[in-house]
């Protein structure tokens, strides 16, 4: 067919029908009916099928017969007063799921369509007004077992749909709280090692303090020991110049004394004073002395060495 459109749709009507049968259309005029039929048509004879006649929800009767339609638009469901529609000889497999909301169909004709089984038998023949008012009852309340089982479906399946979004966020939700929690063990992992360290810190400070008064403690020994070795070594030296000047002038008396003896003793034995009364004892004592002491066999060994030294 030729791409065209209708130049004059008054010259179309017919009283209170529209047939735009061979008119050459590749496309309904559908803002042209819009515009100029409005209520005023109530049949309409279609040669092609565009799905914005939908939008013509005042029609209550559609010949769509003899056309090579292969399937309608689910928007069919808008022209809720529609009560005669006419599909015979068209290629229809199946009708959409909107279909079931032609409440107000009262006629219809699916014959010469390669239809599924089901609708088929559902459809039956169309070969008299009464057949054709059984098919549009028996189709509308087929299309609305499809209906309640593609509604039935899709609550399934949004069933499904929101079971798997539970567990997918189930699912989020335990990774975030394992994130969590092992974010938490990572913090107090860090927390205990940061702690650790600053013990290790401190007990290695207090260490060294230790070990810093230790040190200063031995040195304060050291100082003491070496303050008491001084004192003790200061005091034997002090008592050794102490006995020895006290011996030598014990030394000293006594070899003082002994040379004053000694010259009493030569003053009262060679000197004409030994017949005095103080010199006799003296003399007395000084010769008994003479006489033990060469009794000793010290003195005689001496005195014989003395001798053959003479000799």
């Amino acid at each position: 067919m030729i791409k065209g459109k209708v130049e004059n749709i008054k010259d179309k009507i017919d009283g209170n029908e529209l047939d735009l049968s061979l008119s050459n259309l590749t496309e309904v005029p559908v803002k042209e009916l819009v515009s100029y039929v409005f209520f005023n048509v109530f049949v309409l004879f279609l040669l092609l099928h565009q799905p914005e006649f939908c939008s013509l929800t005042h029609l209550i009767k559609i010949d769509l017969s003899k056309n090579q339609l292969v399937c309608l638009p689910e928007e069919i469901g808008q022209l809720g007063i529609l009560q005669h529609l006419d599909l015979y000889n068209n290629k229809l497999k199946m009708l959409p799921v909107g279909f079931s909301q032609l409440k107000s169909l009262k006629w219809l004709d699916l014959k010469d369509n390669p239809l599924e089984l089901s609708l088929a038998k559902a459809a039956g023949d169309c070969l008299d007004e009464k057949q054709c008012k059984q098919c549009a009852s028996r189709v509308l309340q087929h299309m609305r077992v499809l209906q309640e089982e593609a509604e039935k479906e899709r609550e399934r399946q949004l069933l499904k749909e929101r079971e798997l979004e539970k567990k997918k966020e189930t699912k989020q939700r335990e990774k975030e709280a394992r994130e969590k929690e092992a974010q938490k063990k990572k913090k107090a992992e860090e927390k205990e090692k940061k702690r650790k360290e600053y013990q290790a810190q401190m007990a290695a400070l207090a260490a060294q303090e230790q070990q810093k008064k230790k040190k200063e403690e031995k040195k304060k020994k050291a100082a003491q020991n070496q303050g008491k070795k001084t004192a003790s070594e200061c005091v034997p030296k002090a008592k050794r110049s102490m006995c020895s000047q006290f011996f030598s002038l014990l030394l000293k008396l006594l070899l003082l004394l002994i040379v004053g003896v000694a010259s009493v003793i030569a003053v009262c034995q060679l000197t004409e004073l030994r017949k005095e009364a103080f010199c006799v004892p003296l003399n007395v004592h000084f010769e008994e002395t003479v006489r033990w002491a060469q009794g000793l066999e010290v003195v005689q060994q001496v005195i014989q060495k003395m001798s053959d030294l003479r000799t």
